[in-house]
């Protein structure tokens, strides 16, 4: 039996957060280190069970993005990961469905940085790879950031980003995107 359940990192045991972690260092192949983690904390969480078995997940956490003159709530779609044995059921699919209820319904605009692997999934979901300039605010300013031009996408009403600007995400450890 399949069962998949929203919770806030907040509720969840650190047996799940454990799952969780394992589940996420598999899917992505060593290439999944402490800061990874911590960007996806923080948040809602999308798990899906089977067998009783931890088979995909995903969170949303909440980042604030400078566009246009303004700041905007976005909602960055972290750890998404499917175990590689429960790949190509559609396991995916169900964990973005559910974020982007999330982000559709509690910010401005969803936000996510995709792997080549992972580009086709959003692509199909109404996600758009953001055209413009991106950048953050660090400690001592604004940082353009041109080596990730091309991995951000974007989830909003067509006409409330404008890629003659750039989007400017707050700081963090780690990959800042």
């Amino acid at each position: 039996m399949t069962q998949q359940r929203t919770v806030h990192t907040a509720d969840l045991t650190a047996g799940e957060l454990s799952r969780i972690r394992v589940l996420l260092e598999a899917a992505f192949k060593g290439d999944f280190d402490d800061s990874d983690w911590e960007h996806g904390l923080g948040g809602q969480h999308v798990l899906i069970d089977h067998g009783g078995g931890l088979v995909a997940h995903g969170s949303v956490v909440q980042r604030r993005v400078l566009h246009h003159g303004r700041s905007l709530r976005a909602g960055y779609i972290e750890a998404v990961a499917v175990r590689a044995d429960a790949r190509r059921r559609g396991l995916g699919s169900r964990v973005m469905r559910e974020l982007e209820r999330l982000v559709d319904g509690a910010y401005d605009l969803g936000a996510l940085a995709a792997s080549d692997e992972g580009a086709p999934l959003y692509a199909a979901r109404d996600w758009w790879r953001w055209p413009g300039t991106l950048g953050t605010l660090g400690p001592s300013g604004p940082v353009p950031l041109p080596e990730e031009e091309g991995a951000v996408w974007v989830r909003s009403a067509p006409h409330a980003l404008d890629s003659s600007d750039g989007l400017l995400f707050d700081w963090r450890d780690g990959d800042v995107l």
